[in-house]
């Protein structure tokens, strides 16, 4: 892609997506047992579905693939909304739990909009600090 990145792992938006699936791991440990086939495993795989589509992006060789790659995570990261949402509504889990995952969410997306965009015109990436 940028000369400047030269792994995902650089990309600050990555970082973000890996702690947010961290974070669904450690909140659906409190979910039921019997939601472990059902909720659970939907939003773990949309959670890491996120970090996934980053890198995978990333290691392609266009910007045309990479924006196609942030599609599909900005995509997971929609559908892990909803998830949490109607978790929060069904009384999983505590519902302040799940507010403050759904703010990182949003600030995922918002990030990850931003790279979706630059993937449209030449880019100058910056590893984050």
């Amino acid at each position: 892609m940028d000369s400047a990145i030269k792994s995902h792992k650089e990309l600050t938006v990555w970082r973000h997506a890996m702690q947010l699936a961290k974070d669904v791991y450690r909140l659906t440990d409190q979910f039921p047992r019997r939601e472990e086939y059902r909720m659970t495993s939907q939003l773990i795989r949309a959670a890491i579905s996120i970090p996934a589509n980053i890198a995978e992006g990333n290691s392609r060789g266009t910007r045309r693939d990479y924006a196609h790659f942030v599609s599909i995570a900005r995509g997971s990261a929609a559908e892990l909304e909803t998830l949490l949402q109607l978790a929060s509504e069904i009384e999983l889990a505590p519902a302040l739990r799940f507010k403050a995952r759904l703010t990182e969410r949003q600030k995922l997306v918002a990030c990850s909009m931003g790279y979706g965009r630059a993937c449209r015109r030449p880019l100058n990436l910056v590893p984050s600090p």
